[in-house]
């Protein structure tokens, strides 16, 4: 066993966990796209990054491919880690703007803007699918193909594969595939339809090294020294 402090408490985990997983055991919330239980950790939604060590020297690095280390100082939800989370929300928006997931930790996280190029595409390349076919149904149908931006997810050189049992896993893993918003306004990118509006915490209670985590709101009582 090791013991990290997370948010300023100490937490003890079994060596060899993630910070993903020590997170989830305590309580913590992290949010995630690429992460699916039974898969390997892959690291490529960035959603799910926290602040690790202390300042001027701390960084930041994705929860679900970090080892817990003895020691470690974690803050999952510090001003810097917001800020990089709703950046990331910005560009999976772009993106996607049509997935209900996304369009729920826009609301969640209070992305209330969209300053990049709109997309309108069927794909944030989080790699479920591509791990799904190959760890899980043992196929390896799919995969990816291409760099920078013509990197997509699909079959060798766009032919039916022989490897390919039509399982349905694919698309069964899918963020963007399992639940489409009716929103589709294509000059905005945000619904904020589920957005809350009035939340009950009161702002200056908030300050760099810890922000609001909890899930639902309670008025946390969070108070700087």
């Amino acid at each position: 066993m090791i013991t990290l402090k997370m948010n300023g408490l100490d937490v003890t985990v079994e060596k060899g966990s993630t910070l993903l997983e020590a997170t989830q055991f305590v309580g913590f919330p992290i949010p995630t796209l690429c992460h699916m239980e039974g898969l390997l950790p892959y690291g490529a939604c960035r959603l799910c990054v926290v602040e690790i060590g202390e300042a001027p020297k701390s960084r930041l690095v994705t929860a679900c491919t970090y080892p817990a280390e003895e020691a470690l100082i974690v803050r999952t939800s510090s001003r810097r880690v917001m800020r990089a989370r709703a950046m990331v929300i910005e560009l999976l928006l772009a993106s996607c703007p049509e997935s209900k997931a996304i369009q729920d930790l826009a609301s969640r996280y209070e992305v209330r803007q969209q300053r990049f190029r709109q997309e309108h595409e069927n794909c944030i390349l989080c790699g479920r699918c591509v791990r799904m076919c190959s760890e899980q149904m043992m196929g390896g149908a799919i995969g990816f193909r291409g760099r920078g931006e013509t990197r997509s997810v699909g079959t060798p050189f766009d032919m039916k594969s022989a490897l390919c049992r039509q399982c349905g896993g694919c698309m069964y893993v899918c963020p963007i595939c399992e639940l489409r918003c009716t929103f589709n306004d294509p000059s905005r990118a945000i619904c904020g339809a589920c957005a809350n509006l009035s939340p009950p915490c009161v702002e200056n209670k908030r300050f760099d090294d810890m922000m609001c985590y909890m899930n639902p709101c309670v008025a946390c009582e969070i108070k700087k020294d």
